[in-house]
C-alpha cells in the first residue's frame, strides 16, 4: 500500500515502488562521508528533487531519528521508505542503505585479517590512524558547534567528560541522566503547530509492532549462541545488542563506547586495530556504525578462522541494525506528533551536549593510544588516568596528524583524500625515515 495516500500528498509518491527502489539504491551506493553528507544527500533526492517529503515531515523524521540509539541516517531512509510504501518500503530502503557498504567493508575486514601484519599494509595503517584522530576531533567541533548553545548544555558536556574519561561511569547512565536533564528543562522557542497533530496508529497496533521486532531481532541470536557451541558468536550477539540500545548520538558516541569495552574489558581487539576499521568504515559508503561488522569479523576469526569470522560479521550486522527497524516501525506513527513535543526536544538537547563529552573522551584516549606504544591506566581512588610513557612516542603520527589537520580543518578537504594522501606519506616515512 502506499503510504503517500495517507498524507495528503499523492502527487508527491513515487510512480512504483521500483522507482523509490532505484532512488533508495542510488542513496545507498552514494552515501559516503558520515551521516552529515547522508543527510544532506537524502535531503536533496527526497524532499528537493523528488518531492516525496515536504521540509516538516524530513524535519520531524531527522529530529526524531536523533532521539533514538543507532545510525541516524539509515533510519532516517528507513523511516522514508515507510512514509512511502509501509515497512515494504521501511525494509527496502534500510536495507539499500547498509549492505553496499556492509559488502565493501566485510571484504575490507578480510583482506585486513590475513595481511593486516604485514609491514607494507601496518605502514600504510601508520597513516590513516593519523588521519582517523583528526576525524574525530573534527566530528567533536561539528557536533559542539550544534550542541552547545546555553550554559547548562557546556556543563553536561563538561560533567559527560569527567565521568567517562575519570571515573569510568557507564556510558547508558551519562546518557539518561543527560536526557532527564534536557526533559525536565524542556526546550524554549519549539514550533508550535497550528493545530492539534495526532498520532497515526494506536497502542495495541504499535505493541504488537514491538513484540513482532523484538522476536525478530532476539531469536535468531539466541539460536545461534545455544546452537553454534561457539561462545564467542553469543558473546558478539549480546554485546552488539546491547550497543544498539544506548548508543545515542552517532557513530562517534558508538566508538566511544565500543572501543574502551573492545580492547580493554574483552580483550577482542587492539585500539590501533579499532582505529584501522574506523579509517575503513570513513571510506565505505553507508553509516560509520559498519565499523562494528569489522570488530564483529575480527573477534570472531580470532577465535576460529574464516568461517567463523563470517558467520561474526553477520551477527554483528543483525544486532546492529535490526533494533533499528523496530524503533522505526513502531515509533514512525508517532513522528509528526514528536516534533511538537517541546520536552522531547529538550531531552534530544541534552543527550546531544553529553555526546560532545563523550566524544572528546574518545579523542584523547585514541591520540595516547596511537601516538603512544605504551599507555596504562593508573587509578587514584576513584579517579583513572591513562599516562603515557613519553620515550614510546611516535613521531610520524604527530606529523601525519598535524598533517591531516591542516588538509581537513583548514583546507577542507574531503575525508577520503585525506586519508589516501595520509596512509601514502606514512609508508614514505617508515621506509624513508
Amino acid at each position: 500500500m502506499n503510504m503517500a495516500s495517507n498524507t495528503g500528498h499523492e502527487d508527491r509518491a513515487p510512480q512504483s515502488l521500483a522507482d523509490a527502489t532505484r532512488a533508495f539504491a542510488k542513496i545507498g551506493i552514494l552515501s559516503f562521508g558520515g551521516p552529515a553528507a547522508q543527510i544532506a544527500l537524502m535531503h536533496r533526492t527526497l524532499v528537493e528533487e523528488k518531492a516525496w517529503l515536504t521540509e516538516r515531515q524530513y524535519l520531524n523524521a531527522l529530529s526524531f531519528c536523533m532521539l533514538l540509539p543507532g545510525p541516524e541516517a539509515m533510519q532516517l531512509a528507513t523511516y522514508a521508505g515507510w512514509r512511502l510504501y509501509g515497512v515494504v518500503g521501511g525494509l527496502i530502503a534500510g536495507l539499500l542503505f547498509v549492505l553496499p557498504g556492509a559488502a565493501i567493508m566485510l571484504a575490507l575486514a578480510i583482506i585486513y585479517a590475513y595481511l593486516g601484519d604485514v609491514p607494507l599494509v601496518s605502514a600504510l595503517f601508520l597513516g590513516i590512524k593519523a588521519a582517523v584522530l583528526v576525524i574525530v576531533i573534527e566530528a567533536l567541533l561539528r557536533v559542539a558547534k550544534k550542541a552547545l548553545h546555553q550554559p547548562g548544555h557546556w556543563v553536561i558536556a563538561a560533567l559527560a567528560f569527567i565521568g567517562i574519561f575519570f571515573l569510568n561511569l557507564p556510558f547508558p547512565l551519562l546518557i539518561l541522566l543527560a536526557a532527564l536533564y534536557g526533559f525536565f528543562a524542556g526546550r524554549h522557542g519549539a514550533e508550535v503547530p497550528d493545530g492539534p497533530v495526532a498520532a497515526r496508529a494506536t497502542l495495541t497496533k504499535t505493541l504488537s509492532t514491538v513484540i513482532i521486532w523484538l522476536a525478530i531481532w532476539w531469536l535468531p541470536i539466541l539460536l545461534i549462541g545455544a546452537l553454534s557451541g561457539e561462545p564467542i558468536l553469543a558473546e558478539i550477539g549480546h554485546f552488539f545488542s546491547k550497543l544498539a540500545v544506548v548508543t545515542f548520538g552517532g557513530a562517534y558516541a558508538v566508538l566511544a563506547y565500543m572501543a574502551q569495552d573492545v580492547v580493554n574489558q574483552y580483550g577482542w581487539l587492539s585500539a590501533g586495530a579499532m582505529m584501522d576499521g574506523l579509517g575503513l568504515a570513513e571510506t565505505t559508503p553507508g553509516p560509520l556504525i559498519l565499523v562494528t561488522e569489522f570488530v564483529g569479523f575480527l573477534s570472531a576469526f580470532g577465535e576460529g578462522g574464516l568461517e567463523l569470522g563470517l558467520i561474526g560479521a553477520l551477527v554483528t550486522l543483525w544486532a546492529t541494525f535490526a533494533p533499528c527497524f523496530l524503533w522505526i516501525f513502531a515509533g514512525a506513527p508517532y513522528i509528526d506528533w514528536i516534533g511538537t513535543q517541546p520536552r522531547l526536544q529538550g531531552a534530544l538537547s541534552g543527550i546531544t551536549a553529553a555526546v560532545v563529552g563523550v566524544i572528546l573522551n574518545l579523542s584523547i584516549w585514541f591520540a595516547l593510544h596511537v601516538a603512544f606504544a605504551v599507555v596504562e591506566p593508573k587509578r587514584y581512588g576513584p579517579v583513572i588516568l591513562w599516562q603515557p610513557e613519553l620515550v614510546t612516542v611516535d613521531w610520524r603520527v604527530i606529523v601525519l596528524a598535524v598533517l591531516s589537520g591542516v588538509l581537513l580543518l583548514r583546507l577542507h578537504w574531503g575525508i577520503v583524500r585525506v586519508l589516501t594522501i595520509s596512509a601514502l606519506l606514512g609508508l614514505v616515512l617508515t621506509y624513508v625515515a
